[in-house]
C-alpha cells in the first residue's frame, strides 16, 4: 500500500498558445497540418521550426510565399532563475520577421516576450506563455482566428463576451436608478 508522502508531485508545465491568422486560410489550406486546440507535449530540448518544409520543420504553412523554414522557437533557462524562456529566430533569407515592432533579420534573435504578436507577410501569430516548473517538456497549442489580429497596428482585444452571451448592451432585471461617480456613467 502507497502512501500519501511516496505520490509524485505533479509538475506544471511552461505553455505557449497561439492564435494563428491568415486572410486567405478558409480558401487556400494554409494552415492544413495544424492541429487546432489539441495540446502537443514537446521534449525542451527541441527546437521547433515553423515554415514549408515538412520534413525539417515540426509545423508547416501550404504557402509558396513561406520560407522553407520561416523561423524557429528554442526554450533556455536564463542564469539564476527557474522560470524557462523563448527565444524566436528569423531563418527566412527573403522575410523580415516582426516580433512586436522589433524587425529580425536573417539570423536574428530575441527572446520572446510573455506575450507579443509575431507577423511575416500576411501571417499574424499571437503569442501567449504560461509558465510552469518542468524542464523536461513544453506544449503548444494552436488557435485559429477568423479575424486580423492586428488592425492599424493596435492589438484587437480578446474575445470580449458579456455576460448574456452578446456584444450589445446587456440588459439587466434591476431597473432601479444606480449610484455613479461623478466621472463614471
Amino acid at each position: 500500500m502507497s502512501s500519501f508522502e511516496d505520490v509524485d508531485t505533479e509538475e506544471t508545465v511552461t505553455s505557449l498558445h497561439m492564435t494563428l491568422y491568415h486572410p486567405g486560410h478558409q480558401r487556400s489550406g494554409i494552415f492544413q497540418s495544424i492541429k487546432f486546440c489539441n495540446r502537443e507535449t514537446l521534449p525542451t530540448s527541441e527546437v521547433v521550426k515553423f515554415g514549408r518544409n515538412s520534413s525539417t520543420c515540426r509545423y508547416t504553412f501550404q504557402d509558396k510565399q513561406v520560407s522553407r523554414v520561416q523561423f524557429s522557437l528554442q526554450l533556455f533557462k536564463k542564469f539564476d532563475s527557474s522560470v524557462v524562456s523563448f527565444e524566436i529566430k528569423n531563418m527566412s533569407k527573403k522575410t523580415n520577421l516582426l516580433v512586436d515592432d522589433k524587425e529580425l533579420g536573417y539570423l536574428n534573435k530575441m527572446d520572446l516576450p510573455d506575450k507579443c504578436l509575431i507577423r511575416f507577410g500576411d501571417y499574424q501569430f499571437l503569442v501567449e506563455k504560461e509558465d510552469g516548473e518542468s524542464l523536461e517538456f513544453f506544449e503548444i497549442q494552436f488557435f485559429l482566428s477568423i479575424r486580423p489580429l492586428l488592425q492599424e497596428n493596435k492589438w484587437l482585444p480578446q474575445k470580449l463576451t458579456p455576460e448574456c452571451g452578446s456584444c450589445s448592451p446587456c440588459s439587466t432585471q434591476n431597473n432601479s436608478p444606480m449610484e455613479a461617480g461623478e466621472n463614471e456613467w
